[in-house]
Formats: C-alpha cells, sequence, structure tokens
C-alpha cells in the first residue's frame, strides 16, 4: 500500500473489526465475531475483542496469518449454486465428505461465503458471495428474508396439519411458522407442497413438518430473497448473478450499489484498426485496377 493511499486511509473513521473484515470478504460478521471471541485475531499485535476498532492502515493478524487487505475497489460478487443431496456447505469436513467449496470457481478478492446453510440431505438453491456483510444481511432474521422450499412429504398433509403450521407450532428452540403453503401434486403415496418462511433455523423446514407426525421424504429450496432455482442449472453447477441482480440484493437490505467495472482502454486497438483501414484500402485499390 503507498504512503499516499495510507495517509488518505489514516484520516477515515476505523470501523468495527468484524465488519471491517466481513467488508474485505474475510467472512460473514457472525463467523468472524466467532474468531475474535476465541481470541483468534490480533491487531497491531493486540489480541482483539468484540469492541475493537480497525481500519486497512492496521496490522491485523488471523490466526497468525498477516492478513493483506486491498486498498483497490471492492467488487461485489454473487453465485448461485445448485447444491446436490450428500455435499456439506462447510469449509472443511474431518470425515472427507465433500463440500460445496470443492466445486465453485477460484476468487481473487476475498474469499467465497455461503448465505446460510443447507443440511446434507436438503438439495437446491444456495447463493454464496464474496461479501461478508451482505452475507450477514441476507440471514439475519430482522431483515426477514423470504426463503421457499419444495417439500416431499409420505402420505400428505390434512387441510388442519397445514394450518396449524400457518398459525405457529412451538419447536424446541422456539415457535416458528410458514407464511404460506400450496399443494404441488405428487404421485402414490408422496405429495408435493410448496412452503415460505422468513427466518432460516437449523432443520427449521423439516422439523416443522415433522411437527404435524408426518415424514419428510425429499427437501428442496427453490428460492431465496426473489432469487429462484433456475430448471437450466444442474446439481453441482454454479453460476453467476449479473450486476442488477446483484445490486437489487444489496438494496433489499440496505446496502449501496455497485457501478459496473469499466474496461481499461486496448493499447493495441488503435494500431488493429489502422491496420485493418490500411488492408481494405488496399482491397478496395486492387479491385480497381482489375476493372481497368
Amino acid at each position: 500500500m503507498s504512503p499516499d493511499v495510507r495517509k488518505k486511509l489514516g484520516k477515515m473513521a476505523k470501523k468495527r473489526l468484524q465488519k471491517l473484515l466481513a467488508q474485505a470478504g474475510l467472512g460473514s460478521r457472525r463467523e468472524i465475531e466467532g474468531w475474535i471471541a476465541r481470541g483468534e485475531v490480533r491487531v497491531n499485535g493486540e489480541v482483539a475483542i468484540l469492541g475493537t476498532q480497525a481500519d486497512l492502515t492496521d496490522r491485523i493478524e488471523v490466526r497468525g496469518k498477516l492478513l493483506r487487505l486491498q486498498d483497490k475497489p471492492f467488487e461485489r460478487r454473487v453465485l448461485i449454486y445448485h447444491k446436490p443431496e450428500g455435499e456439506l456447505t462447510t469449509r472443511q469436513d474431518p470425515k472427507g465428505r465433500p463440500t460445496v467449496f470443492e466445486a465453485l470457481p477460484p476468487i481473487r478478492q476475498g474469499r467465497w461465503i455461503t448465505v446460510g446453510r443447507l443440511d446434507i440431505n436438503t438439495s437446491g438453491l444456495l447463493l454464496i458471495t464474496n461479501d461478508g456483510e451482505l452475507a450477514n444481511r441476507l440471514m439475519h432474521p430482522s431483515y426477514e428474508i423470504q426463503r421457499l422450499y419444495a417439500v416431499r412429504v409420505l402420505g400428505g398433509l390434512t387441510p388442519e396439519q397445514q394450518q396449524a403450521m400457518l398459525d405457529g407450532v412451538e419447536l424446541e428452540d422456539g415457535p416458528a411458522r410458514f407464511e404460506s403453503i400450496i399443494e404441488a401434486g405428487g404421485t402414490g403415496a408422496n405429495r408435493w407442497y410448496h412452503v415460505s418462511l422468513r427466518e432460516g433455523r437449523n432443520r427449521e423446514v423439516r422439523r416443522l413438518v415433522e411437527s404435524q407426525g408426518v415424514t419428510v421424504s425429499r427437501l428442496i429450496r427453490i428460492g431465496y430473497a426473489g432469487i429462484t432455482l433456475p430448471p437450466r442449472l444442474r446439481p453441482g453447477r454454479s453460476e453467476a448473478l449479473d450486476l442488477d441482480t446483484v445490486n437489487a440484493l444489496a438494496t433489499l437490505v440496505g446496502l449501496p450499489k455497485q457501478s459496473a467495472k469499466k474496461k481499461a482502454p486496448d493499447p493495441h486497438a488503435q494500431s488493429r484498426a489502422a491496420k485493418s483501414y490500411r488492408a481494405s484500402r488496399g482491397t478496395r485499390l486492387a479491385r480497381r485496377q482489375g476493372r481497368k
């Protein structure tokens, strides 16, 4: 980082450490707060606490590794990933089971962060971003982001059971309810339902449905924050959202939009254009001479 940049940054207001690192794409705020609470983060040689503030001029270490936070503009990116059953959403697994991170493209700024989790037996839409603050807000219950699921139930649900889940059910970690339940067909003993809710507690959809004494035989997330799972996206594949969609997600949770990245001018473009002009001019002259 140049002295001029450091001088400019030194005049900027410091931010809470977890917010600064989240904005740099190191992880979600919740994840970073865990690092700080465990004493794994140091600022200028001192162990950080949850009240520590910092900026890009400070020396920040995580688990003994010095961070090199970039002073160039941060490019927010968001992927949609079609998670298959059998994959974990954790970064590593001691048992060696596959994780979603193994299937993601490399990234230059920050690292990929999942927006919430899907358990190993659940498939479907997973949003993944390099912006920790965006991930944190999209997960936080205060923003009431809508999640949509397709649930396959063995034996189906009665109208009374559906109404009970719409009214609310007391689970072991507090009350829970679906915002909507729509019957979506099925064959044999299995019936499909599309359900929506605005929070994402651990295995909440499964627990809420199974509170009615029925068995969930399959669970697929089909929507999150207005983004739906594209039929063309095969399990285990991802695709990037365009800038307008990324900005819509940011606006939804009160974050500023980002402008389109300007392409650097091509220094060879003029010479290529000149060569093309000379070649076409030579062709025209040859044609004229051929007519004489």
